[in-house]
């Protein structure tokens, strides 16, 4: 079995686009040869990859490859990387939760731009949890971590925040100076939103309360939906306050618990130079 790079390539271009006119676009190529490319790797390993007719998304089998796919190329572009000529230019992905991509990363890729000004930083926008497994399997190169432990080697801290409540302005406590965790949890507590419920379920384990929760969401806009229509209030970074409506406050919440932030390359295979290159300028 021979497979080439541009093959795995076309594979990942295509299911993350989710066409083959999408994965043409991304590759700056023409959509016969994405095709070619996809049905050439497809006669390697024996069976479809990618399922055509709607959506193109991955197969049974494609879906096993798909890990390993993306951890070959991103390999190959650091190799690729490494042995093009000193000035420091490229693409590099990284990865970050909502509350990080509008709160931090306006400043950060502000300084990126002034210091690597050839460097096109893309933006991944996930979960907590989503974010190592991101990073280990080469969907990117680089991510902001939150409360890492430990914290990967090389990797540097970019921020710390709090964990602050979030109300309607409205609301009866809106003028108070602090929240407990028994304050929010008579309106009923909104978890989730941000990928930020490892933070709050901290916070109950500090307080020696049981983590328990009205209504559990994935979105922020979600969230700040339902605290709107006065069916909960919520806990969310700081950095998150940025996100917030007019009609909605942020408030201390005691117990007080800080988030570390850190910029990281991944554990298990070399660094893209350019994730090394955002990590030294930082």
């Amino acid at each position: 079995m021979t497979l080439s790079i541009p093959q795995l390539r076309a594979f990942v271009a295509t299911v993350d686009a989710g066409s083959f006119t999408g994965a043409a676009t991304t590759l700056g190529v023409g959509q016969s040869a994405v095709s070619h490319a996809v049905a050439g790797l497809e006669r390697e390993v024996g069976g479809p990859v990618v399922r055509r007719g709607g959506a193109a998304v991955a197969t049974p089998l494609g879906d096993r490859m798909l890990a390993h796919a993306r951890s070959v190329l991103a390999s190959v572009d650091a190799l690729e990387a490494v042995v093009r000529p000193a000035t420091i230019r490229g693409t590099v992905r990284l990865a970050a939760v909502p509350t990080v991509c509008q709160g931090l990363l306006p400043r950060l890729r502000e300084l990126w731009a002034v210091t690597l000004p050839d460097v096109d930083v893309q933006v991944y926008e996930g979960d907590d949890d989503e974010m190592a497994e991101w990073l280990e399997g080469g969907t990117v190169d680089a991510a902001v971590l939150v409360d890492p432990v430990p914290a990967p080697d090389g990797s540097v801290v970019v921020a710390r925040d709090e964990m602050g409540a979030v109300v309607r302005r409205d609301h009866p406590l809106a003028s108070s100076t602090a929240l407990t965790l028994d304050d929010l949890h008579e309106d009923g507590l909104v978890a989730g939103g941000g990928g930020c419920e490892h933070q709050i379920q901290r916070m109950h384990e500090l307080a020696g309360q049981p983590f328990r929760w009205a209504h559990r969401v994935r979105e922020m806009s979600t969230m700040f939906g339902m605290i709107q229509r006065g069916e909960g209030v919520s806990i969310v970074p700081t950095l998150g306050r940025v996100m917030l409506p007019d009609d909605l406050v942020m408030l201390p919440v005691e117990p007080r618990y800080v988030r570390t932030l850190v910029l990281s390359g991944p554990d298990s295979r070399p660094w893209h130079p350019l994730a090394r290159a955002l990590v030294d300028a930082v």
